[in-house]
């Protein structure tokens, strides 16, 4: 009978007890920490006051390198490597499309001390920005004189470079025949039975 009262006392089940109020205290110890730690975090200063976001006052240069070579070496100085470097968050963006969501994105624009948020016009803004806008496509300000000056103005320059173009082929047609001439011996031309290569124009 003893060897069956230790066989009784034997925890043969392989389960896991676990002391409730022990965890419980735990999870309560956790939870205080957590909601000090919230506090702490958000006291650690004042929150930052964002400007609103304005449009730009300047023109984006996406094409000043265009078609340009460069020479780029791995130690050089980020504003000289390849693509499009911002001097504001001191990054190289690869292509123009990227460093265009670049430029508009939210750390570009809070690296300028502007938040995401657009500010609010009142209905004297919305009125002066439609009075602006006539303006600028005010039939009246246009007349037929204007057109015709332009249309005379854009005729002109095709004519200009019309002319110059055929001179730049003339020059082209000029440098060709000298350096036909100057390759060809007439001596040894002579000898061969014939005097130059060119047609005669009809």
């Amino acid at each position: 009978m003893a060897a069956n009262d230790n066989v009784a006392g034997v925890d043969n089940t392989f389960r896991r007890k676990f002391d409730r109020e022990e965890y419980l205290e735990r999870a309560r110890e956790r939870e205080k920490q957590e909601s000090d730690g919230r506090v702490k975090s958000k006291s650690k200063g004042a929150p930052v006051q964002r400007k609103p976001l304005k449009h730009r006052d300047y023109i984006v240069d996406l094409e000043s390198r265009l078609g340009k070579t460069q020479v780029v070496t791995p130690i050089a100085p980020l504003s000289q490597q390849a693509g499009y470097y911002c001097s504001v968050c001191e990054c190289v963006v690869k292509d123009s499309a990227n460093y265009l969501d670049h430029i508009n994105g939210k750390k570009h624009q809070r690296a300028l001390g502007m938040s995401m948020r657009v500010e609010r016009a009142s209905l004297d803004q919305v009125r002066e920005r439609f009075e602006i806008l006539k303006k600028r496509k005010d039939p009246s300000s246009f007349t037929e004189q204007d057109l015709d000056a332009r249309i005379s103005k854009q005729q002109e320059e095709e004519e200009e470079r019309k002319r110059q173009r055929r001179e730049r082929k003339k020059e082209k047609k000029k440098e060709k025949e000298v350096e036909e001439e100057t390759e060809i011996d007439p001596d040894i031309a002579a000898m061969m039975g014939f005097g130059s290569f060119h047609g005669s124009k009809k």
